[in-house]
This record gives structure tokens, C-alpha cells and sequence, in this order.
């Protein structure tokens, strides 16, 4: 047997250990403040916060931003999808970026869609979609003409390129997939060209697009600079840190914590700090040996006096069939029932920091109550039918809007938890980012999104920014099409929206469209026509077929869409009880009038449609498009796909092309409906 080594040479070798260690981990500190203040360049590009990589160690920057340098070229991987980082503007935080694989060959063997994390990056409204179709071959006894927007990929299979105002005639062609790419405005000018070669292509790609990252970690590296720190993050939590020559801070050199959030003394050396952590290790560690030593003792004494006792105490525990467990060779048998153990209603533990739902990010309700100054009144963004949203700021810096649910009741948390689902599986640049959530055990169902900050569609038709004016007719054209977007995409992902209306359309600074509220929505199961649910939205926009057939189908949003066009053209809400009695419903007001031949009664005046020749034959192309959408029978409709590539072909002039497959009606240069004044639809369905 091995001599049992003396329990003070183990805590005269545990000191040594602590008093060279815990010094040896504040110079650590000191050399991430040295690294963190050397950029490191990557060709001639500068990897500096957030950004790090090629040499510069990952707590010098964003957990996000890693450079990857190979032979001198900067790469960045974003989703899975790897790009060529062509420059970085630190003080606008644009990077410049080119898709890896179309740089290497534009044509892809197995094209896929490129997305943002959209919690971390946004695109630059100023560049512009383009779309490659692929394994595009002819419909027999077509011949291809010798087009610009056509390129070869092999023999006989071959790709062709459209974006707004390059259109292509389809019925030629069949494509199996296609992808969205992004590129700058320059290119798309040059592209746009009627001389535009594959080439141009090829240039157009290389020459990159924008993304603006969003990690909202400005203003705390600005304050770690103004202290005389180095802005990088914490290697354990990943959080900000701000690295300083006396050690890691949580925000600035200049704080009372340190890169754990705990309390300290800025003026304390680390030797000292060293002796002093070593000393109370020494004194727990001593304390916990004489507990043990006393505890052995008293056992070997007790040994001693009772023998008998002693083997009773070391006998087996028997496990019993039953889940019961037994304790005993004789007939007094203990019984020890096994309880599960259930998390308190009340409690937050289990679903502390860094945990998720869905992969959204749980928040505690603390911290929004603290972000939103304890849901203080002036707070409130909005007050919808399921609860109030108010706006926040995290203490990441990061500003939210935070919506409450009114009630925490199981029809309530079924919604939350809905919303979270699907929007956690979502990434669209015209829908609304969920950052996260609180526990559905939380004291209140709260959840965290991007904050848009101009309001929503409804505010400036017919609400408190009405009056601004800044909603033109090509404004309201483009939140349509961004909204047919985000539609098309929710449909494509076998998702139904349910709500759609105005007031979850949201509009960002530049009008750009960001659809919310999912807490309806449902997932639409494959190979079905319908679900069969009890109808649920807002009364105006609810599908008048839904609502007597209780069948939940993708046509629902189409109807509820055909609503949002109409109140685009005419600024009037989707129920007013003010307006004459067959007026009250705007659906209902909208259909008569087009089929009256009254379109001009219902567009907004201040739109210039009687002054105006183009806004005036694209209003009336939209109320043909929304007269579609409205249509009674959900066959009758278009999908939203249609709604796009229609409300596209009228933006950029090339609606001709459409018009006799989208209503079986005759308009003249003014607009008005010519024809039968029965109720009609179109011959196709959608």
C-alpha cells in the first residue's frame, strides 16, 4: 500500500501552484491588450476589430468576423457560404464581398442561395438583385436566339441572367433552379446594358456587393477606446471585452468589473491580487481538510466500538422492479419513492444565459425590464390585438422592440412558442429578425426584435405620419413588391403569414419593407390543399372563403394582400365605420368600383393620377392585380409568386406581356375597367 502523502505538503504545493499561476494569467491580459493593438493586414487589406484572423487571435475581435488569409486573399464565410473580402470601410462598417464559388465558375454545378445571419449583417439598399437561372435547355422546336442575358455551361445545357429591366421570355426555355446574387449599382447599370456581354456578367460579380455589419458594438469599443483599451471580446463567453493594460474589463479600462461582470479594485497589481485569491484558496482548502481529518477520525472511532453496527451500514442497496429502491437484508425495509423533479413555474434557471429555443437566443425578463425602464409608458411602440411593443435598449447597446403578450394563458404561450418556431427558421431581408426570447416560464411571454424605426405601412396611409407626404406612388410600388417578396418566400417555405396586413408591414429608414408578427402563421404540411382551422385575423383583411369554410390555404395571404394593394392606391383603411354603409369594408368598396369603372374614385388624389400618365396606368394595373386577389373563390386568385413576377413586369414597364393571361378585361389608357359590369374573374387559376 502507498504511504499517504502528508496533508501539509499538499497545501504547501496547492500555494506554490496558486502563486505562480494567477500572475502568470494576468500577464496573459497584458499581452491580449499588446496583440489587440496591431492590426494585421491580409494583402493589402486591414483585419481590425471586429474583424479578426491571419494571425490576429480571435479575442481581438467579433466571435463573426473571422478572416480566413490564404495566399494573401482575405476570405469571410457567412452561412456557410464562403466570400472574397474585397475591401473594408471600419468607419461606415461596410465590407466589400464576391461569392467564392461564381467567382471560380458562374457556372455552379449545384447552385444554392446565399443568406446573411441578419442579427449581424445587412444588405446596402443600394445595390441590386440579380437572378441566374440553370440547366436551362430548350422547349423542343424553339430556337434560342443569340440573347446577352444567355450563357453557355456545357453542350446543351446552358444559364441565362435577369434583374430589373432585364427581363427574359420564358416560354422558350425551362431552367431547373435558380438563385438570387448580389451586385453593386455600378454593375447593374453596365449589366442593364443592351451591349451587356457574359463578360460584363463575370465583371458584375467580381466587383462585389455591400453588407453592413449591425452587431450593435460601436459604442461600447468607442468607449474602450476613449479609455485607452483594445476592443476585442471574451474568449470564454464570447461577450464584448475591453482589453487594458491592467487586465480584461467588461466596457472600458476605466470600470468596476472585470470581464466577468464581478467587482473589483482598478488599483489592486496583480501580484496582489495573486496573494490574495492564494490566500483564501489556502485558508478554503485548509478548513476542508481539517472537516475531513475530523470526519475520519470520529468514523475509525466508531469503527472500533461497534463492528456489528458498522456491517449493517456498508450492506447493498437493493434496486427494486417497480422504480421503488429497498434497503434491507431483514424485515425493516425502507422504501424511497422515485419523484421526478419539475422545474418551478416561477423559476428562469433552466433556461438561463446562452440557452435557446428553437435556437433563439432566452433572455431573463430582468434584463428587458431593464431595457425597456420597467416597460415604462413612453415606451410603447405600439399596441397590437396580442400585446404591446415597446422599444429597448440591451446592454450590449443593442436597440429592440419588445413586444408583451397581455396574457400568460396556454392559448398565449402556444402563440409565443409558434412565433418563435418559425421565425427562428426564417432569414428574408424583408422580414422582421427575431434576436430572442424570454422563457415561456417567465413571468411575462416576451419577444425580442430588430427595431425598424419609421413606423409601419398603416402609420403613413392612414395613421400619425399620414401627413408627412413621403409615401409617392414609386414608394408604395416598391413596399408592395418587397412585400410580395417576403410573402412568396413565407409560401416557398411552406409557411401561411395569416395576418397580413398594413400594420405589420414595417418600414425602415429608406422605406424598405420588414413583414412581422408571425404569431398566427402557420406551418403548411406538404402534399395537403388545406388546413382545416377556425378562422383567426383581422376583419377587413380575413379570406371570405377561409372564414366559411374554415380551410386555411396560401390563397388566404393572397386575399389579405390584394387588401394591402388596395389601400396602397388609395389610402383609406381596410374597415371605417365613417364611410357609407357598402363602403365599410374597402375589399368590398374596391371591387365595385372596378367593376363600375370608377378606379379614379379610388385612388388617392394626391398621387397625381389624373396628372400623371404612368402613375395613372400603374395604379390601374395594380387595382387589376388586387381585383384578382379579392376574388371570392380562392381558385380564382393568383399565388404569390404571380403577384410578384406581376407587380415586377408593371413596375418596369412590361406589363403588356402579362395582361391578357391576368384578367379577361379590356382597359383603356385612363384605366377604367371596360366590359361587363357583373362580377367576372380571370379564366386562369392560380
Amino acid at each position: 500500500m502507498h504511504q499517504q502523502l502528508h496533508p501539509y505538503f499538499l497545501l504547501f504545493s496547492t500555494l506554490i501552484f496558486i502563486l505562480i499561476k494567477i500572475p502568470r494569467l494576468f500577464c496573459q491580459d497584458v499581452e491580449q491588450f499588446r496583440k489587440c493593438g496591431e492590426p494585421i493586414l491580409c494583402g493589402d487589406i486591414e483585419i481590425n476589430y471586429p474583424l479578426w484572423g491571419g494571425g490576429r487571435p480571435e479575442y481581438c475581435g467579433h466571435p463573426s468576423f473571422e478572416i480566413k488569409c490564404e495566399s494573401n486573399i482575405p476570405n469571410i464565410a457567412i452561412e456557410s457560404t464562403a466570400y472574397k473580402v474585397i475591401a473594408i470601410h471600419t468607419p461606415t462598417r461596410i465590407l466589400t464581398l464576391a461569392r467564392d464559388d461564381l467567382l471560380s465558375n458562374i457556372c455552379l454545378d449545384n447552385p444554392e442561395n446565399a443568406s446573411l445571419d441578419l442579427n449581424i449583417f445587412s444588405y446596402v439598399s443600394t445595390d441590386q438583385n440579380i437572378t441566374l437561372h440553370y440547366g436551362c435547355t430548350l422547349v423542343s422546336g424553339q430556337q434560342l436566339l443569340n440573347d446577352p442575358k444567355v450563357f453557355s455551361c456545357s453542350s446543351n445545357i446552358f444559364g441565362i441572367y435577369t434583374m430589373i429591366g432585364v427581363l427574359f421570355d420564358f416560354s422558350r426555355v425551362r431552367c431547373k433552379t435558380e438563385i438570387i446574387a448580389r451586385i453593386n449599382q455600378t454593375s447593374a447599370v453596365a449589366l442593364a446594358s443592351a451591349t451587356a456581354t457574359v463578360e460584363v456578367l463575370r465583371t458584375a460579380i467580381s466587383g462585389g456587393f455591400s453588407v453592413k455589419w449591425t452587431a450593435n458594438i460601436d459604442s461600447l469599443c468607442e468607449q474602450c477606446d476613449r479609455s485607452g483599451g483594445r476592443c476585442g471580446s471574451n474568449p470564454d463567453s464570447a461577450a464584448f471585452a475591453c482589453h487594458c493594460a491592467t487586465g480584461t474589463h467588461a466596457f472600458n479600462c476605466t470600470d468596476s468589473q472585470n470581464q466577468d461582470g464581478e467587482s473589483g479594485k482598478n488599483n489592486q497589481t496583480p501580484l496582489a491580487i495573486g496573494l490574495s485569491v492564494g490566500g483564501a484558496v489556502l485558508a478554503g482548502i485548509g478548513i476542508g481538510w481539517l472537516i475531513f481529518f475530523c470526519r475520519q477520525k470520529r468514523k475509525r472511532i466508531a469503527a472500533q466500538a461497534s463492528p456489528v453496527q458498522t456491517q449493517k451500514k456498508d450492506l447493498p442497496v437493493l434496486s427494486s422492479s417497480n422504480g421503488l429502491t429497498t434497503s434491507s437484508p431483514n424485515s425493516s425495509t425502507t422504501f424511497t419513492r422515485s419523484i421526478p423533479s419539475y422545474p418551478s413555474s416561477t423559476s428562469e434557471a433552466d433556461y438561463g444565459r446562452g440557452s435557446s429555443y428553437f435556437g433563439a437566443h432566452v433572455f431573463s425578463f430582468a434584463e428587458l425590464e431593464e431595457a425597456t425602464d420597467n416597460f415604462d409608458q413612453s415606451k410603447e411602440l405600439g399596441d397590437g390585438g396580442f400585446g404591446v411593443v415597446y422599444y429597448g435598449k440591451l446592454r450590449d447597446g443593442r436597440v429592440v422592440a419588445v413586444k408583451r403578450l397581455y396574457e400568460n394563458n396556454f392559448k398565449r404561450v402556444e402563440q409565443f412558442m409558434n412565433e418563435v418556431e418559425i421565425l427562428t427558421k426564417l432569414r428574408h431581408q424583408h422580414l422582421v429578425t427575431l434576436y430572442g426570447c424570454t422563457s415561456k416560464r417567465s413571468r411575462d411571454l416576451l419577444l425580442v426584435y430588430e427595431y425598424i424605426s419609421n413606423g409601419t405601412v398603416a402609420d403613413h396611409l392612414h395613421g400619425n405620419r399620414a401627413k408627412s407626404g413621403l409615401l409617392s406612388w414609386p414608394v408604395r410600388m416598391n413596399i408592395a413588391i418587397e412585400t410580395a417578396d417576403a410573402l412568396a418566400y413565407l409560401h416557398s417555405s411552406v409557411i401561411i403569414h395569416r395576418d397580413v396586413k398594413t400594420n405589420n408591414i414595417l418600414l425602415d429608414n429608406d422605406f424598405h419593407v420588414k413583414v412581422a408578427d408571425f404569431g398566427l402563421s402557420r406551418l403548411f404540411p406538404n402534399n395537403v390543399t388545406h388546413v382545416s382551422t377556425a378562422p383567426q385575423g383581422t376583419p377587413g383583411y380575413v379570406d371570405p372563403e377561409y372564414y366559411q369554410c374554415y380551410q386555411l390555404t396560401e390563397k388566404s395571404d393572397v386575399y389579405s394582400f390584394g387588401v394591402v394593394l388596395i389601400e396602397l392606391i388609395s389610402s383609406l383603411e381596410a374597415v371605417d365605420t365613417n364611410r357609407h354603409r357598402q363602403d365599410i369594408n374597402l375589399a368590398n368598396m374596391a371591387v365595385n368600383k372596378i367593376q363600375t369603372h370608377s378606379v379614379h374614385e379610388l385612388v388617392d388624389p394626391s398621387l397625381g393620377f389624373t396628372t400623371n400618365s404612368s402613375v395613372r396606368r400603374m395604379t390601374t394595373l395594380v387595382a387589376e392585380l388586387a381585383f384578382r386577389c379579392l376574388q371570392q373563390e380562392r381558385d380564382m386568385r393568383p399565388s404569390m409568386q404571380e403577384v410578384l413576377a406581376t407587380l415586377r413586369g408593371i413596375q418596369d414597364g412590361e406589363s403588356n406581356a402579362h395582361k391578357a393571361e391576368v384578367l379577361d378585361i379590356v382597359v383603356d389608357d385612363v384605366g377604367l375597367l371596360k366590359g361587363s359590369g357583373s362580377p367576372s374573374s380571370p379564366r386562369s387559376s392560380g
